[in-house]
C-alpha cells in the first residue's frame, strides 16, 4: 500500500485539484491519497466520488481539513488519519 501524499495549504488554486488528479489517476487500487488543506476540497472530492473512490474527511482543531480517498472498498480510511 502506498500512500499519496499533499500537504496543499500554501498551494494557490487550481494546483492542489491539479496534482490531486495526477495522483488519483496514478494510484492502483490498494493505495490512498491523503491531503491536508485549509478549506474542505469540494470539487476533489465530487469528482472522487463520482469516479467510485471511497473517501474519509475530517477537520482537525487548527482547522485543517484532512482529505483520505481510497478505491480500496474494505480499508477503514478513518484508520489511516494521521491528526
Amino acid at each position: 500500500m502506498k500512500k499519496y501524499f499533499l500537504d496543499a495549504r500554501e498551494l494557490a488554486h487550481p494546483e492542489p485539484l491539479r496534482i490531486s488528479l495526477e495522483y488519483l489517476k496514478e494510484m492502483r487500487d490498494e493505495d490512498y491519497f491523503y491531503m491536508i488543506n485549509i478549506r474542505e476540497p469540494i470539487p476533489l472530492l465530487e469528482l472522487a466520488k463520482g469516479k467510485g473512490y471511497r473517501l474519509f474527511t475530517h477537520k482537525d482543531n487548527n482547522q485543517n481539513w484532512h482529505i483520505i480517498i481510497s478505491k480500496n472498498q474494505q480499508q477503514n480510511l478513518e484508520e489511516l488519519l494521521d491528526v
